[in-house]
């Protein structure tokens, strides 16, 4: 029996998006591609580091406003993950609000399963139904939780991730996954020292940077390519125009490589545009909520402002104005 090649068993969407992002005018791959199962544990780490302000600091807003969250939402509704990754924040939010029951959602179904396989171990009585989905359009939830009112929970500032009119469709595809008067439970990480967010990105162990060259590796494993890793190295970069911190993967040196069959080649300085984390203030996040339908409840900062987590609702469709 023929054993199928890597790339024939690669999701067609991944290979779409490399070969139509590299041969962009401005080269970039969607962030969402960093997170195959490397990608997700090396994140994991990213998230431990000192540098990495965002992960600690959403931790000690969320176990320090769950209870209001729970005040103000009332308790027993179907918690909705979006990018539950190893879903590590999500007992802090489970414990408040006592859930009918869990539905984590993720693109990368192996690490979805064992962290919902953890958690449920943790959550003995507590429905889990994982689905594994591109959450950035609308998703058909569970038959379990489709009637349950519903809450949900969108940590990690990875709306950051989005440029605005994409952050903006998510929201609403988020709107149309949990339905009118459903609550969302946001965060977002604020505009401050570009040395501060430049250091988060760019990490003295260089954990972020084998992060983002693993799409590299990804690339060649899973669509045939011939990418020479020595050849690219990480770069973080603050663009204030934007608010907006930048990664790339630039070439150290003149390369080429093939990927699927196709040609590729980049001169040194050149980059592959991979991830944007945009930071907002107060009212930018507000508005960026209100835009995709969600009316701002609550918002909760650390002292420094660096964070801030939101409580919105989903408002009903209103005619003019």
């Amino acid at each position: 029996m023929d054993v199928p090649s890597p790339m024939a068993q690669a999701d067609p969407a991944f290979r779409d998006d490399v070969l139509a992002g590299l041969a962009a005018p401005i080269p970039a791959i969607p962030a969402r591609w960093f997170y195959d199962l490397r990608g997700s544990e090396l994140f994991e780490q990213i998230t431990q580091l000192p540098e990495y302000y965002p992960t600690r600091t959403e931790t000690a807003l969320l176990e320090a406003h769950c209870r209001d969250v729970a005040a103000i939402t009332g308790i027993g509704d179907a918690v909705i993950e979006f990018g539950s990754g190893s879903s590590t924040k999500t007992p802090i939010l489970l414990e408040a609000v006592k859930p009918s029951a869990y539905v984590p959602i993720d693109i990368s179904g192996e690490f979805l399963r064992a962290s919902a396989a953890a958690l449920q171990t943790r959550f003995p009585d507590l429905p889990i139904h994982p689905v594994e989905a591109d959450f950035m359009r609308p998703i058909a939830l569970p038959e379990a939780v489709r009637d349950k009112s519903k809450l949900g929970f969108f940590p990690g500032s990875t709306i950051g991730n989005m440029v605005p009119r994409t952050a903006v469709d998510l929201l609403r595809a988020m709107r149309d996954t949990l339905g009118a008067g459903a609550w969302l439970l946001i965060g977002m990480d604020r505009i401050k020292d570009p040395e501060m967010l430049v250091a988060a990105y760019d990490d003295a162990q260089g954990v972020t940077a084998a992060f983002n060259l693993n799409l590299l590796r990804r690339i060649n494993a899973e669509l045939g390519g011939d990418i020479d890793l020595d050849a690219w190295r990480h770069m973080a970069r603050w663009n204030d125009a934007k608010a907006r911190i930048e990664m790339h993967l630039e070439a150290a040196r003149d390369t080429s490589f093939t990927v699927a069959g196709h040609s590729f080649s980049f001169r040194a300085g050149e980059t592959i545009h991979t991830e944007n984390s945009h930071k907002y203030g107060e009212r930018d996040a507000r508005l960026l909520l209100l835009a995709a339908g969600w009316g701002v409840e609550r918002q909760w900062t650390d002292t420094e402002d660096c964070f801030a987590i939101l409580l919105a609702k989903a408002e009903a469709e209103r005619f003019a104005p």
